[in-house]
């Protein structure tokens, strides 16, 4: 078999993996950050040394709040831009009641 073709499906087995994971954390300021990751405590780690997202890099320090693991790629790109969308106040019950939506 061609091993581009073998490539293109070990890629595309790759894609439906449920290693992602989307997090909340809470910035310096008082304001809330939403990402995703692969590894989410080697993510939160690289916010605080400034090598996280343009947002975080001068809002420092963060500490993590909420996380939802076992999503695929997709699912956490969905989940992401679903909480950035909401209010504060239902991120909020997202974090104290640890609720998916």
């Amino acid at each position: 078999m061609d091993t581009k073709y073998l490539r293109m499906i070990q890629g595309m087995k790759r894609q439906g993996q449920k290693d992602w994971t989307v997090y909340m954390l809470l910035c310096g300021d008082g304001s809330f950050y939403t990402g995703i990751a692969k590894d989410v405590h080697v993510r939160v780690k690289q916010h605080n040394e400034g090598r996280g997202a343009t947002y975080t890099r001068t809002r420092l320090p963060v500490k993590l709040l909420y996380q939802q693991a076992g999503l695929t790629h997709s699912e956490a790109l969905i989940r992401e831009a679903q909480i950035k969308a909401l209010p504060r106040s239902k991120k909020e019950d997202i974090i104290s009641n640890g609720h998916r939506m």
